[in-house]
């Protein structure tokens, strides 16, 4: 098989980004591969936890926090012929790396991404199924690529500085570049999201950078399907315009405080103040941004 490199940006996760390398670590023994964790900026026990990790595992660090600008750093440092993305807080099984190789073996370039199984910890397992396909084309907790390719179509965009829209934006070149796709149902993982994880505030911030970005996707690539990808188009506004009028959103902070956590209710106001913080971020960057 080919030597394949795990890239790995973090930012202060040193706890889930332990338990991502130590599945790494359990690898069948006929993956060939290293792994490249780039230190976005952390000021927890991330440095600690890369040493720790065995020598398989290399650390770089990129001090300003910009995804794009850590993934870069890893392609640059990587030995491998091919580049395994997965975020920090993924736990591999032990095929994964394997089973990615495998896929690249037949054919033309390609990018390989498989299912994502998202499970409330590390001691949950559950087997792929159609639940976790996904029609991304280039998504970067799970996708594999030749490295080559990845210079070729001129790495992630730097500008995207704030959450977002990266990985689609590289994705959309990589395509028109001829890259065929496949999904690899057998290189699943697990993506660790516990159900009291993130809270509505957070969920805005990070709506409101996703917003951000969308608008310097579309000023970048202004044409349909980017549009509809990032929801920057009238009849999305005139909804948004709808359902997130002032009054109604006042309506939605209060059942997020007097309904049960989960219910149908919370869960409905909750999703609606995440999609008018996306919309409002969206409407107010095209007004004001540049590509």
């Amino acid at each position: 098989m080919a030597l394949a490199s795990v890239v790995i940006a973090t930012h202060n996760r040193a706890s889930l980004l332990r338990d991502c390398l130590a599945a790494l670590g359990r690898q069948n023994a006929e993956a060939n591969f290293e792994v490249v964790v780039v230190d976005n900026g952390s000021v927890d026990d991330t440095p600690a936890v890369i040493a720790a990790a065995g020598e398989r595992v290399r650390g770089l660090t990129v001090a300003d926090p910009n995804r794009a600008k850590a993934r870069n750093a890893g392609i640059a440092a990587a030995r491998g012929s091919i580049v395994i993305f997965c975020d920090d807080d993924t736990v591999a099984p032990p095929a994964f790396v394997a089973e990615h190789l495998r896929a690249h073996e037949n054919g033309g370039p390609a990018v390989v991404s498989g299912p994502i199984i998202n499970v409330p910890d590390s001691a949950t397992k559950l087997a792929p199924d159609a639940r976790h396909y996904s029609r991304a084309f280039f998504c970067t907790c799970n996708v594999s690529v030749p490295k080559q390719e990845l210079f070729d179509a001129g790495l992630f965009d730097e500008r995207y500085d704030l959450y977002g829209w990266e990985d689609t934006d590289l994705g959309i070149r990589l395509r028109e570049r001829g890259l065929r796709r496949i999904f690899a149902w057998s290189a699943y993982l697990y993506h660790i999201k516990p159900a009291d994880a993130t809270t509505l505030e957070r969920r805005r911030a990070l709506a409101r950078e996703k917003g951000t970005m969308a608008a310097r996707f579309v000023r970048k690539a202004p044409r349909w399907p980017v549009r509809l990808a990032t929801g920057a188009y009238a009849a999305n506004f005139a909804r948004a315009a709808l359902v997130h009028a002032r009054p109604l959103r006042a309506v939605y902070e209060k059942v997020v405080t007097i309904a049960p956590a989960g219910s149908l209710a919370s869960t409905l106001a909750v999703e609606a103040l995440v999609d008018a913080a996306y919309v409002d971020a969206l409407q107010e960057a095209l007004r004001h941004s540049q590509p």
